[in-house]
């Protein structure tokens, strides 16, 4: 099963799906961006500003997402000693920062008619900007260090570190008295985000998370292409 894992094996698909993924990205951006501009309703007391929660909501979970799936990823790598686990947490990290710069930037234009503040030191506000810190520390790792073992093993650390984060970010609206409001989407529990907008922000968030993996092929792409350059250098 591990030998699935082999980048020769994997690059045989990922050096074809991105055109594939581009192509329902675009049709799933559309029908999502229609659904939320054009027929998704206002909000009766944030008006049309509210519409910046099918940007902001999408980006920040798909950015907690990536994380959360760097950090699993890190723990096969120093327990399983899988290398290319490495090489995929590596791929995923651009996409995830992009995706949390989105969320921090669009959650301060959301910020300003709503608190009337482009920024609070709110609790969530903060542990999303700390998660920004450890992708910019991950990703800084990786161009600091040249040896592979110890690039694998500090990165690692780094995103497991980082993991103990993510739980803050999910429940600081719980621990703490903070601007956001509870959570209005629950798997556990009844959701209490009306239909109307529960769908475009679904479709949304699919649209994000095909182009999360458009990003990350292209990088993974590269660095596959990378390590047989090297390989045929060294013949």
């Amino acid at each position: 099963m591990l030998n699935f894992f082999e980048p020769n094996r994997i690059f045989a698909i990922t050096s074809k799906a991105p055109k594939y993924v581009f192509f329902i990205f675009i049709l799933v951006l559309i029908i999502g961006l229609v659904e939320a501009l054009v027929i998704s309703p206002e909000d009766y007391i944030q008006s049309h500003s509210v519409r910046i929660m099918y940007v902001h909501v999408p980006a920040a979970w798909i950015s907690i997402g990536i994380f959360s799936i760097i950090s699993i990823l890190s723990f096969g790598i120093l327990l399983l000693k899988i290398k290319n686990f490495s090489l995929v947490a590596k791929s995923l990290a651009p996409s995830g920062l992009v995706f949390n710069i989105i969320a921090l930037v669009t959650g301060s234009i959301w910020g300003k008619p709503t608190w009337g503040t482009w920024w609070a030191w709110d609790a969530r506000i903060t542990s999303m900007l700390i998660l920004l810190l450890f992708y910019l520390i991950y990703i800084l790792a990786w161009r600091i260090f040249e040896n592979t073992n110890q690039v694998n093993k500090i990165t690692s650390f780094i995103a497991i570190l980082g993991l103990i984060n993510v739980p803050i970010i999910k429940f600081s609206v719980d621990w703490w008295s903070t601007l956001h409001q509870p959570a209005s989407i629950n798997l556990l529990s009844e959701t209490s985000i009306h239909s109307s907008m529960l769908i475009p922000l679904s479709i949304m968030t699919a649209a994000f998370t095909l182009f999360a993996l458009l990003i990350f092929l292209m990088k993974y792409n590269t660095e596959l292409i990378k390590i047989k350059n090297k390989g045929l250098d060294r013949l």
